[in-house]
This record gives C-alpha cells, sequence and structure tokens, in this order.
C-alpha cells in the first residue's frame, strides 16, 4: 500500500487541533510533559538559530556576489525594493487596522508554558555565536568568497548550507508539530487559547487580502511599462500561483514560472536569468507575512514599538530572506534571529510566529513565485532589446 504522506501545513493544523481539544480535558502532568519537551525544544532552537544565518546567508551573499553585469545589479535592487515595499505596506495596514482587532495583554509566557506548570528539567545550550555577529560575519565571508579564486573555502561553505539545511528537514521540521501542539495544549491550558486563535484567523484573513493586493499592484505597475493589461498578464501567471499553492516551494516552481512567464512576452534568456534568481532572493510575500505576525504580537502583549525599530527590521529582514532555503518553513526559520536581536521576540513568541507563518506558507510561496513574473517583465523593459531574440521552447498563448 501507498503510504500516504501529509505536508507540514496538516500536520501543523492537526497538531493544533489535537493540542486544543487534549488541554480541555487534560491534567497537569501531561501538560508538564510537553512544558518540558518545549523548553528543550527551545533551547535548541536558540542554539542553532546563530549557524542557520551563517550557513544559508554566507553562500547566498557570495553566490550573488560573484555575479556580473548591469542586469544582475538591477534584478538585486529591484527584488530587494519590491521586498521593503511589502514590509511596509505590511506595517502600514497592521498599524491602521489592527488595534481594533487584537485582544491585548496577553502574557505570551503564561500561554507557552501555562500558569503554575514547570518542565521536569532544563539543559541550558549556550548559543555558539550571537545573533548580530552571527550576520556581520556572514555578510564578510560572503563578500570575501564572492572575490577568491579558489572554491576550498566556498566548498566548505556550502557544505555546512547542507548540514544546515539537513537539520532544517530532518530535525526542526519534523519536531515542528510536536512543539506546536505543546503551545496549544498549554493554550488551552491556561484558559488563553481562544483569545489567540481568535487574534490568528483575523491576522491570516488581512494578509490574504494585502496578498492579492500587492500581486495587483505589482502587475499594474509592470503593466504600464511594458504597456499591456496588467490582469492578463496576472491571469497567464495563475498556473504558477497554483503550483506553489500545492508545493510550497518557490525553487520547485521555478519550471511553472518560468514558462508562464515568457509566455507573457519576457525574452526568453532573461527570463532564464531573471526567475532562478528571483525564487531565492524576491519574497516578497514572506515578509509580508512575518511583518504582520510580528506587529500581531507585539501588539497582543503590549510591547512597546515604534516605526522606526520596524524600518530597521524590514530593511535587515529584506536581505536575511536571501538566506531562505527553499523548503517549506524555510523563511521563518532564517528570520528568527532577527526577530529576537531586533524586537526582543523569545522562544515563546518565535514559537507562535512560527505557527502563524506556517498557517500561511502556501499563500505566501505563491505571492513570491507570481510577483517574480512582475519583476521579470520590468527587467525585460530595461535590458530585452539588447538581448538577442531567440526562438522559444514554451508555446505562446
Amino acid at each position: 500500500m501507498k503510504k500516504i504522506k501529509l505536508g507540514l501545513l496538516p500536520q501543523i493544523l492537526i497538531a493544533i487541533a489535537l493540542g486544543i481539544a487534549a488541554g480541555t480535558v487534560s491534567p497537569e502532568l501531561p501538560v508538564r510533559v510537553f512544558v518540558t519537551f518545549n523548553a528543550l525544544f527551545s533551547q535548541f532552537l536558540n542554539f542553532i538559530i546563530p549557524l542557520i544565518i551563517v550557513g544559508l546567508v554566507t553562500p547566498a551573499i557570495a553566490d550573488i556576489g560573484k555575479g556580473a553585469g548591469k542586469m544582475l545589479v538591477a534584478t538585486v535592487l529591484l527584488a530587494y525594493g519590491a521586498t521593503l515595499f511589502s514590509g511596509f505596506l505590511s506595517f502600514g495596514v497592521g498599524e491602521t487596522f489592527f488595534p481594533d482587532l487584537i485582544t491585548r495583554n496577553i502574557p505570551l509566557s503564561e500561554i507557552s508554558e501555562a500558569k503554575g506548570v514547570t518542565p521536569f528539567f532544563t539543559v541550558a545550550i549556550p548559543e555558539p555565536l550571537n545573533v548580530m555577529t552571527a550576520l556581520v560575519m556572514a555578510f564578510t565571508v560572503g563578500l570575501g568568497l564572492a572575490h577568491l579564486d579558489t572554491n576550498y573555502l566556498k566548498n566548505a561553505c556550502n557544505d555546512f548550507k547542507e548540514i544546515i539545511v539537513k537539520t532544517i528537514q530532518a530535525v526542526i521540521l519534523p519536531l515542528l508539530p510536536i512543539y506546536i501542539f505543546g503551545i496549544f495544549f498549554n493554550m488551552t491550558h491556561s484558559g488563553q487559547v481562544f483569545h489567540v486563535l481568535a487574534v490568528f484567523v483575523k491576522i491570516i484573513g488581512i494578509i490574504f487580502l494585502l496578498h492579492i493586493f500587492l500581486l495587483i499592484f505589482q502587475y499594474c505597475i509592470a503593466g504600464m511599462f511594458v504597456g499591456k493589461n496588467p490582469f492578463r498578464l496576472l491571469a497567464r501567471m495563475m498556473p504558477a500561483y497554483f503550483t506553489a499553492l500545492g508545493t510550497q516551494s518557490s525553487a520547485a516552481t521555478i519550471p511553472v514560472t518560468l514558462k508562464q512567464t515568457i509566455q507573457n512576452g519576457v525574452n526568453e534568456g532573461i527570463a532564464g536569468f531573471v526567475i532562478p534568481l528571483c525564487a531565492t532572493i524576491h519574497l516578497s510575500g514572506s515578509t509580508m507575512k512575518i511583518v504582520a505576525c510580528a506587529l500581531a504580537l507585539m501588539m497582543m502583549q503590549d510591547i512597546p514599538y515604534d516605526f522606526q525599530m520596524f524600518a530597521g527590521f524590514i530593511f535587515m529582514l529584506g536581505v536575511t530572506m536571501v538566506a531562505a532555503p527553499g523548503v517549506p518553513g524555510g523563511a521563518i526559520m532564517a528570520s528568527l534571529g532577527i526577530l529576537s536581536s531586533m524586537l526582543g521576540f523569545d522562544e515563546n513568541a518565535q514559537a507562535l510566529m512560527i505557527a502563524l507563518y506556517i498557517a500561511m506558507d502556501s499563500f505566501g510561496t505563491a505571492c513570491n513565485v507570481t510577483g517574480d513574473g512582475a519583476l521579470a517583465l520590468l527587467i525585460d523593459k530595461w535590458f530585452g532589446k539588447s538581448k538577442t531574440n531567440t526562438s522559444s521552447t514554451f508555446p505562446q498563448n
């Protein structure tokens, strides 16, 4: 018999449902078991976050830096600008609408650990590096690698990246449903779960509408520059959108995104350059989700913040998103470090960020890859005349 393999999102949803159901009837002892597991897993996350930053950001910066040409610079700046726009758009909408939707003064420490429940034991796992030290090291080494003539250190960094990606795939992601189960198990036990779930549903709804607006805006801008109907351009990208919904991976959707982008009239050579690159560096949908979720959780806890704090966070998040690996949940894993260092998120807030993010992972990925087509249209407008036209390997609509 063929085994049915559940994706990460169904696992998270099942974990949330089971956690709520078990928390309504469970005595304290099982809660304490999961408090112990969550405490240990949180320590491991704190340990691995700086390694994730070094392992993923370093080769990403090296790969971008070793490229040459105006098209590369233009694509990177355009993708970064689009990511920043989505982050500030998310912050502005959140500032406007979230205060009326969010129940304030919900202490996440009580939610995550349950009132009066302590773990059986804890094991302290010190961080090997400070988060900001890891970021600076990644940029310094990455830029240096881009200008080296030898490949020894580059190969070592790529091997280390593979170790980190395997750790995310084989350890962190499989254990996440248990971690999320423990969080909601404890929330229900402490009586806070329904307040938090009400916030979750409202925030997810607003972010979904923001994704739709962002895609329409991106294609209106692209359509204005190339002189084409933006809604027809966007409609042609729908196969890529729905493929990303199913795969939850920008990398896995590249063939479909490439085909539909060429059908929108983009030069095949330019599309072949821009689409794979943007699958790595353009994560507008992911950035929008992270900013909105972070703002919502800070409002929920009455944590003070200001525009300057979030502006710095968004600028750094746009760079960190470059390191997001092509696996479900990769973007939130790459951003945990700056959530901790710049916004002060502890492991409890990080756990809820992961749950919120994973719940919307498919829609964010679909927004990312569909937006890649709009950026390719702009790059083709600016550089297409200098490229030699080639017969497309994909049929035109």
